[in-house]
């Protein structure tokens, strides 16, 4: 039997050094004439067998055995390609390394990779990437650094070990696990000295042949993944990965949807060439393979990250499409709503927010449009708090109706679950706080005695808001806590208005109260509320401003609350 190629993601915290990994991975084997950064158009490099054994001379000087045909590397310029690398049934990888700066550690964004190749069970080691940044050090193995180098770099890789035991992971230097399925390898290296890179060709290479052979048997069916669809002059392109069997010119596919499969047949193949950004175009590709695909219709209705399969006739497609999709797409009675620009996104997306118990009711794939904010403006008499959209890596259409909608979009799927969180912290906050202020309201007002527009019958004068919320028909106390009154009207350059917030100089007008009398003298005044207002005021401090707490201090001090 036919063994494939591993498929081998690169992931990691953003410049951390994922690309130059790769370059480096490159650049060792490639010809004098390509010499210098290669630019990656397309997501994938293919690295035959006789290429990786020109890169690392550890192979034959262990006299390794090479059975692999070689690898195809995927390049995840951003975070979001990581994330759309998803075949059905799990990861699209087989394996993949996760690139740590040493000097760094683990950041947001390695956490969160650290869960999808968890939840995903693929396998990786651990490139410790940019230890010729430590202060002093040389191109010599580890032990042969001077003593304070070795001393930093001990510092730095332990404490990394630790965290990494937090996430219940083993880790230890590579040459000294003894069994890889319990250890994650670490391999330290530097892509500016290329310290470390033949190592991790080695330690990839012994892991496919040791764990993976029976996975990268080929099967009969060519099975695949679109990554993006292209466009060149006036033809479409699917960017697809082949990740098994063989695809032929005029075979006929299936390419999954949220709907019925999209059946339809082969019309060019173009094959990435090695360690190259070229294609070529030939009649058949075998797995594992970065391709350029024709098809002989539109590509209007088809999807990124959507997998896609070789069939003889349409009954068999059904079968074994029906319901994977929506199977993977699990949403909600209620909740928040969703969108990506891929498959692979929108699933990764909902196991990050199923870990945060965040509920979602909708989920696509493409740009926001008047539908999801339609659907999230219904969450406003349910639960304010779901009224979001949440974008990963899309935008919204034009004229698309925003209005009291949160709309939260970011390229960055770990950013855009933290600023998700945040404003659902902040609008329950506000959503406690308004039903608290609906009970009663703190204010404290400063009396500006040069504003008196009237004395008596009512009292009509200038106060200015010192914190809280002033509201109309507002009972008032002074700093003695002698009852002065409601306010019945107030007015805000020259008009009437129900409220007045902190920083304000509005008119009030108190009937029964005469200024001369019982105000000229006085600086402050407060709202009037009783015992038990104060006590859930007192419960609910954490929903009140450092202000509002300020002045609920000082009214329970003149009305002698505890």
């Amino acid at each position: 039997m036919k063994i494939r190629q591993p498929i081998v993601t690169i992931a990691g915290h953003v410049d951390h050094g994922k690309t130059s990994i790769l370059d480096a991975l490159r650049q060792s084997s490639v010809a004098e004439k390509e010499a210098g950064k290669i630019t990656q158009k397309i997501s994938f490099s293919l690295f035959p067998k006789e290429n990786l054994k020109k890169a690392c001379p550890l192979i034959e000087k262990n006299k390794l055995n090479l059975e692999i045909p070689g690898f195809l590397f995927i390049d995840t310029p951003g975070h979001a390609a990581f994330n759309n690398l998803r075949k059905r049934g799990g990861s699209l990888a087989d394996l993949a390394i996760l690139v740590i700066d040493i000097n760094e550690g683990i950041k947001p964004q390695t956490a969160e990779v650290i869960q999808i190749l968890k939840s995903n069970k693929t396998p990786f080691i651990i490139a410790l990437n940019k230890i010729d940044r430590i202060s002093g050090w040389n191109n010599d193995k580890i032990e042969m650094q001077p003593t304070h180098v070795k001393q930093e770099f001990d510092e730095k890789f332990y404490t990394l070990i630790g965290v990494l035991s937090s996430y219940n992971l083993e880790a230890d230097f590579f040459y000294k696990i003894t069994d890889f399925t319990k250890k994650v390898a670490i391999v330290p290296c530097s892509v500016k000295t290329k310290q470390g890179i033949p190592e991790l060709i080695m330690i990839l290479c012994g892991l496919s042949q040791k764990f993976l052979k029976q996975k990268l048997l080929l099967g009969e069916k060519a099975k695949g993944v679109i990554l993006e669809i292209k466009k060149e002059k006036s033809l479409n392109y699917l960017v697809s990965i082949i990740y098994d069997g063989q695809l032929r010119t005029r075979d006929k596919i299936a390419i999954a949807s949220f709907n019925e499969p999209i059946l339809t047949k082969i019309k060019s193949i173009q094959e990435i060439q090695p360690l190259s950004d070229k294609f070529k175009t030939i009649d058949k590709v075998t797995a594992a393979s970065g391709t350029l695909l024709q098809i002989s219709d539109k590509t209007e209705d088809i999807l990124p990250g959507m997998p896609f399969t070789t069939y003889k006739n349409k009954q068999e497609i059904e079968k074994e499409f029906r319901n994977q999709i929506t199977e993977k797409i699990k949403i909600d009675k209620k909740g928040i709503i969703i969108k990506a620009d891929s498959l692979g996104s929108l699933e990764a997306m909902i196991t990050l927010l199923k870990q945060k118990n965040i509920k979602i009711v909708k989920a696509g794939i493409g740009p926001i449009n008047k539908s999801d904010i339609s659907s999230a403006k219904a969450n406003l008499e349910i639960n304010p708090v779901d009224a979001v959209v949440l974008g990963f890596n899309v935008g919204v259409e034009e004229e698309t109706p925003t209005a009291n909608v949160k709309i939260i979009t970011d390229e960055v799927i770990y950013k855009l679950i933290e600023n998700l969180q945040e404003y659902r912290e902040e609008r329950t906050k506000e959503i406690e706080r308004e039903r608290l202020l609906t009970l009663a309201k703190i204010c404290k007002l400063e009396i500006l005695g040069q504003y008196v527009f009237r004395n008596t019958n009512p009292a009509i004068f200038g106060v200015r808001i010192i914190g809280g919320k002033l509201s109309s028909n507002q009972e008032l106390i002074d700093e003695q806590g002698e009852k002065i009154g409601r306010v019945k009207k107030i007015q805000s350059e020259n008009k009437s208005v129900e409220e007045a917030d902190q920083g304000m100089e509005v008119a009030i007008s108190i009937p029964g109260t005469n200024f001369e009398r019982k105000l000229k003298d006085k600086q402050f005044l407060y709202a009037n509320i009783n015992e038990k207002q104060f006590k859930n005021f007192k419960e609910n401090k954490d929903l009140l401003s450092r202000e509002e707490i300020k002045i609920l201090q000082e009214i329970a001090i003149i009305k002698k609350f505890n």
